[in-house]
Formats: structure tokens, C-alpha cells, sequence
């Protein structure tokens, strides 16, 4: 890790030294989705809203595509110095707290609109402070979509239908524990190594949202998906705390300001794109089946095991709070 670390740190010094000498402050961003996924799009404006309201004083550098090295290693080298920020999805921090593993749970949230009710509440802030621990500061919450499976196997309408597909999952537990308990055989796997493996029949199928379907172009090397909503997933922006600590008041209040702006634009691209992502993926030959609310209610009864087990691997008072934060969001 360290020499890996190492070597990432010479690379990006070696791309920030055409600014280096024009700004006070270099903020390196590093992510794992491609340059025409949402997110991406909505750290373009990131950067814009931050270098014109620091008057050129910061200059904001991103890095896509898993150019820095997949999740866990860009939320370590925000912890050491090598980034100043990252996109991780929120369940990679389980890694560090278990407490975050209940915010992905499988059908944790009948809605977006629920999810980002809790969120953004009290019990999603206490979840923020909970990254203090870790030498970050967590700065809200972005959206990374509802989670679909596709699969070059069969379609995909009863849990009975992923018996034996070989499926990516990212390298997150709860996951993992969702497939097996549904009969697949998931398979943890970087994000970075997922087109080729589908190519070369190294698994059978994924599990991502639209957007990411769409963006990674999957659906060229898919024949089936089913809109089975079984994970709601969201990025955290972390920044390295002693970073952000090391800028005026007037920059940090910048950062903040100009996340939460950039995330308004990403909720405004992921409405205004939502509609059109099942047509691009139907129109390149994958057979779709969208799920009534009773078939996927299956799926949901069929994970709810895994719901039990991690209310003792999160801690019965966390687990608790989050669904009693879910339940007053969804009676709103």
C-alpha cells in the first residue's frame, strides 16, 4: 500500500505542476466514475464555483475513473496526505465504523425521497460526526443511485432466478451477504475490472444504478436487467480534516457552500436524465424488466436476514435509530 501510495503521489505532483505556481492551495479530488456519470459532472461545477470564489487562490484538481486506485485507496490517501477529498460510496466506511453499513442495507428505503430525508436529518448528520474518528470530515451526501442487476444468464423476475449467477459485487459485506442470501454467487470485485471481466465471461452479471449501467456502458456486454431497487447507495465527500482545517474560515465556508450547490446540480441532472436511461439501454438489444411492487417485495422478504444480522454487526441502538429515522421519513 505505502508504495502504491507512493507512486500516486508522483503522479499527481507531476500533473499539478502547470498550476502549482499560479495557486496558493491545490485541492486534489480523486473518484471512481467516469467523466459523463453525474456525479463527475456535478464536480465539475465544484470546481468552477470554488477557484472563481476563491479568485484563483485554490485550484481544484479531479481525478476519475479510479485514476488514484479503487475506493478504499483513495479514502486512505485522503487519510495520508496523498488526496484532499474523495467520492467513496458510503459503505465503504464500514470498513473503519460498522455503524455505516446500515445506511445500504437491502430495501432499507421505500423511496429516494426517504433516503435523503434521513440523510439529511439528524441521524444522517450523526453519521458525518462519526467520521471525525477516521481524520475526516465528511461534507453531506451525493447521490450514487438505485441499485439494478443486470446478468447475461436469464432475466431476472423471483429471487429464484439468481440461483448460481456468478454476480460483481463491490467489496462491501452487506452486499455480499444480500446476493448470497438471494442464491447468487456474488463476486467482490474493483469497479475498474468490471467491463472486461463481463466481456471475457469472468461473472455473469452486476448490480448498479442507471446511471452507472449507462455511463460505464455495461449494456453492451449484458443481455438482461431487472429493475430490482435492491440498494439505495450514496457517495460521501470526505476531505482530509487537517486540509480543510489548514484554509482560511472564508475558504472553508467556500468548500461547504459550493458542495452543497454542486449537489443541488447533480439532483437536477439525475431527474432530468432518469427517463432516458432505460430507452438508451433497451435500444442496445438488453431485454429489461422493470418489477411490479409486489414481485420486488420478494426480494425484500427474502433479505430480510440479512437486515437482522447487521442490526448486531452495526450495534442494536444504531440500527434502531436508523429505522425509527426511516419510519418517521416515510410517514411525512
Amino acid at each position: 500500500m505505502l508504495k502504491k501510495l507512493a507512486v500516486t503521489a508522483g503522479a499527481i505532483a507531476a500533473i499539478g505542476l502547470g498550476t502549482a505556481a499560479t495557486a496558493d492551495t491545490i485541492m486534489r479530488i480523486g473518484h471512481g466514475a467516469s467523466e459523463t456519470f453525474h456525479m463527475h459532472r456535478a464536480l465539475l461545477r465544484f470546481e468552477e464555483l470554488v477557484e472563481a470564489g476563491s479568485d484563483g487562490e485554490i485550484d481544484v484538481q479531479i481525478f476519475p475513473s479510479s485514476q488514484m486506485g479503487p475506493d478504499r485507496e483513495m479514502i486512505e490517501g485522503v487519510q495520508t496526505g496523498v488526496l484532499d477529498m474523495a467520492m467513496p460510496p458510503s459503505s465503504f466506511f464500514a470498513g473503519w465504523d460498522p455503524a455505516f453499513a446500515v445506511i445500504e442495507l437491502p430495501y432499507m428505503y421505500a423511496s429516494t425521497e426517504i433516503a435523503f430525508d434521513v440523510l439529511n436529518g439528524e441521524a444522517g448528520d450523526g453519521m458525518l460526526e462519526r467520521l471525525e474518528a477516521q481524520g475526516l470530515t465528511g461534507l453531506g451526501w451525493m447521490e450514487l443511485g438505485v441499485r439494478h442487476v443486470t446478468n447475461n444468464i436469464r432475466p431476472v423476475i423471483s429471487p429464484a432466478d439468481l440461483e448460481g449467477v456468478k454476480l460483481r459485487t463491490m467489496q462491501v459485506p452487506a452486499h455480499v451477504a444480500t446476493f448470497s442470501s438471494l442464491g447468487a454467487n456474488p463476486t467482490p470485485m474493483n469497479f475498474g475490472e468490471v467491463y472486461s471481466a463481463l466481456q471475457q465471461g469472468v461473472i455473469d452479471g452486476q448490480e448498479n444504478p442507471l446511471a452507472i449501467i449507462t455511463s460505464q456502458r455495461f449494456y453492451e456486454v449484458q443481455s438482461y436487467l431487472s429493475t430490482t431497487g435492491h440498494v439505495f447507495a450514496v457517495y460521501i465527500p470526505v476531505v482530509s480534516t487537517s486540509f480543510l482545517e489548514g484554509l482560511s474560515d472564508e475558504h472553508q465556508q467556500l468548500i461547504r457552500d459550493s458542495i452543497a450547490e454542486a449537489t443541488v446540480y447533480q439532483q437536477e441532472l439525475v431527474t432530468s436524465e432518469s427517463a432516458d436511461q432505460l430507452d438508451v439501454i433497451r435500444a442496445a438489444g438488453v431485454e429489461v424488466y422493470e418489477l411490479s411492487a409486489e414481485e420486488r417485495l420478494l426480494f425484500a422478504e427474502q433479505t430480510e436476514s440479512v437486515r437482522l444480522q447487521y442490526r448486531d454487526e452495526v450495534g442494536a441502538e444504531t440500527y434502531d435509530a436508523w429505522v425509527a429515522a426511516v419510519a418517521a421519513a416515510s410517514a411525512m
